[in-house]
């Protein structure tokens, strides 16, 4: 017996077809990006308080490649690009998943033109990047503080203690 795929690999958008799905989404979207390497309760909670601030969210992951430039550590990304994608794609909350290998994910932010663009609360309004395109275009740019004092890199320092 043959099973089909999972519906939520549907909603993995490769950069180039970015433009015309974001298109086809209910408005407001929101858009939100990051590593999300292991994902834990701080980034589920983060995004659906992102979520719930529009119609439909897009979210763009760093590459693995970028993740590494980041300098997290020679064992980061812990997950693939393609585990990390699927795992955020299976997130009801989210409506579409992409990915960027630049520094930072201004490109999709102008590829999608967001209503809302939304980080975690460890980063200032100011310094949000694409945060005066969206502003630009009469959007609104958010900075969501964290509920829940969580982190990847606190998770991974635990696992290598025990």
């Amino acid at each position: 017996m043959t099973y089909a795929p999972p519906a939520f690999e549907a909603k993995i958008c490769p950069p180039e077809q970015l433009v015309v799905r974001a298109a086809a989404l209910a408005r407001p979207l929101v858009f939100t990006n990051g590593c999300f390497d292991i994902l834990h309760r701080g980034h589920v909670t983060y995004l659906a308080q992102a979520a719930a601030l529009g119609a439909t969210m897009v979210v763009a992951l760093n590459s693995d490649t970028s993740v590494k430039r980041q300098g997290k550590g020679d064992d980061r990304p812990v997950n693939t690009l393609a585990d990390r994608l699927a795992v955020m794609a299976a997130l009801d909350c989210v409506s579409l998943v992409t990915w960027f290998d630049e520094d930072t994910p201004l490109q999709r932010i102008l590829d999608c033109r967001p209503e809302i663009l939304v980080k975690g609360g460890d980063w200032p309004v100011e310094r949000i990047v694409g945060a005066a395109e969206v502003r630009g275009w009469g959007g609104t740019v958010h900075s969501i503080p964290f509920i829940h004092e969580k982190s990847t890199t606190a998770l991974l320092e635990k696992i290598r203690r025990l």
